[in-house]
């Protein structure tokens, strides 16, 4: 599930282009919720997109992992304003952090490689339990 709310929305739908090999089991990008089960957040969260996050993240099924794309999802970046929340791990727990402003398309191969790796070593009782 992309959220691309800013720059680092480029960024992402080059890491989707046919010039980037995605690792395997992530050759399709879904744009339901439902049918979805990691989100990439790239870009500035506002406050006001923030509900809207939110509740897209909670519309995706079980188990779901979040990736924070860019230094604007992970901190909150340059902006230190009372409209922009300074990190989308404050709304969602977040899986894996890919820093950069904007980061490559590479990084981002590389935080869904690190993701399936972490799903990987993660006990099935334990994604049951999530599920459930």
């Amino acid at each position: 599930m992309p959220m691309g709310l800013a720059c680092c929305a480029i960024e992402l739908m080059a890491a989707g282009a046919s010039r980037s090999h995605r690792p395997v089991g992530s050759e399709v990008m879904r744009f339901s919720p439902r049918q979805s089960d990691v989100m990439i957040v790239a870009g500035t969260v506002t406050y006001k997109m923030a509900l809207a996050v939110k509740r897209i993240y909670d519309q995706m099924a079980e188990p779901k992992w979040v990736i924070a794309m860019g230094a604007c999802a992970s901190t909150g970046g340059m902006y230190r304003s009372y409209a922009v929340l300074q990190g989308v791990d404050q709304l969602l727990p977040v899986d894996v952090y890919v820093a950069g402003c904007p980061p490559r398309p590479e990084a981002l191969l590389d935080a869904l490689i690190k993701l399936q790796d972490k799903v990987a070593r993660e006990p099935v009782l334990a994604t049951l339990k999530k599920a459930g």
